[in-house]
């Protein structure tokens, strides 16, 4: 074929070589794949929570939380893995496209796996979507290995370490190591990347990374809105316009709405400024997804012990939800607030109120109390700003 005839069909996209985007390319956003691809994990995410609100409700509260927190690690990782390679090598050509919807069906398979992995503790379905998302991944690593000389060895680390950690996984399916060897494969998961980006960084953008973290937290944040909605209905359904009830739809409705405003209060690009604290911020943001998810659960498990419909008492109702406010708190003050706390004051507040918000399950209205107290502890943050002049930067 001429050079000629190549010209058209480079320029469409079908060149096989995939080189990595620049971290400092300007208006830098999530593109339609990646927010089609986010679409199967709002139904992965939605399918845990569910399972964590009726294991609450049932008063099985031991078993559902590890279920749901070993659950979320692969609904989590699965996101992790494809969100962090499309930020350093998304060149949208036809071979990623393709290899993209590869890992969109692993992912479609995983989510079906939830129900069977939560209620049963069987992982093989999940690890069966896992097997085919890997393909891709790996595929794609290798993709950018031959492409990118400068990172070849690291793209080459992370095609071997996540080859290995699958093949752990399916072995895992065999053998009886229980909670132990689901322990030290998510250790090996979570080595495989700090393993690969010490020979040298992929060239993520801190931009368009802040803003899918962004995304997904709006897909958590999600189950708490529909919990809000289904107390609302519930109050109107029955016609029971008890003060439980309203506490309920009161309290729930400024935990959601504070919970975003405390993630999305001012840009977080710029902490991303050292691998030591990338890896600190990425990794400890499981803990704000699957807090943030837990929160919709623990809201609907209040509205049914409020309409009698749980066998959980209202003091462990209040709990499913104070605790993983609480959670969700100390994870901001930690990726977030304590980096650009100024003084003690800054530093202490998040965790004061985190200290409140877990009494409030020995009053009478632990939703509407938990809400309260984060709308004052907004209410401080934000007058603390402008009176004194400290981050006045809002998105």
């Amino acid at each position: 074929m001429s050079k000629q005839a190549t010209e058209p069909m480079k320029k469409r996209g079908w060149v096989i070589p995939m080189r990595p985007r620049s971290p400092h390319e300007p208006h830098r956003a999530a593109t339609p794949l990646e927010l089609f691809f986010d679409l199967v994990f709002v139904v992965a995410v939605a399918q845990a929570a569910s399972r964590l609100h009726h294991g609450l409700a049932e008063a099985h509260g031991g078993e559902a939380v590890l279920s749901f927190v070993m659950v979320f690690f692969a609904i989590w990782w699965a996101w992790m893995n494809f969100t962090w390679f499309a930020s350093a090598y998304d060149n949208d050509d036809v071979p990623y496209r393709l290899a993209v919807f590869i890992q969109l069906t692993g992912a479609l398979i995983l989510a079906a796996g939830v129900p069977q992995a939560f209620d049963e503790r069987d992982f093989a379905i999940v690890t069966l979507g896992y097997v085919v998302m890997r393909l891709a991944m790996v595929g794609q690593w290798l993709r950018a290995a031959r492409s990118d000389e400068e990172r070849r060895v690291c793209a080459t680390r992370y095609a071997i370490g996540i080859t290995l950690c699958q093949m752990g996984w399916i072995a895992l399916l065999f053998l009886p190591l229980g909670l132990m060897g689901f322990a030290l494969m998510v250790i090996a998961e979570l080595v495989v990347p700090i393993w690969a980006e010490r020979v040298t960084a992929t060239p993520w953008h801190p931009e368009h990374i802040s803003e899918r973290y962004g995304l997904f937290t709006i897909i958590v944040l999600g189950e708490s809105i529909l919990s809000a909605s289904q107390a609302i209905q519930s109050t109107i359904q029955t016609g029971e316009f008890s003060g439980a009830l309203v506490g309920i739809i009161v309290g729930g409705l400024l935990i959601v709405l504070t919970m975003w405003w405390f993630y999305f209060d001012r840009p977080t690009h710029n902490l991303l400024d050292s691998l030591q604290t990338v890896f600190l911020w990425g990794y400890g943001h499981l803990f704000i997804f699957a807090a943030a998810a837990a929160v919709g659960a623990g809201i609907a498990v209040t509205v049914d012990q409020a309409t009698h419909h749980a066998e959980i008492g209202p003091r462990g109702a209040g709990f499913a939800v104070a605790i993983p406010v609480a959670i969700y708190l100390m994870g901001l003050w930690a990726i977030h607030t304590r980096p650009r706390a100024s003084s003690w004051f800054q530093i202490a507040l998040f965790p004061v109120a985190t200290l409140l918000i877990l009494l409030t399950p020995l009053t009478g209205q632990p939703v509407l109390w938990t809400g309260l107290l984060m709308a004052v502890l907004l209410s401080i943050k934000l007058i603390a700003r402008y009176r004194y002049g400290v981050g006045t930067t809002l998105i």
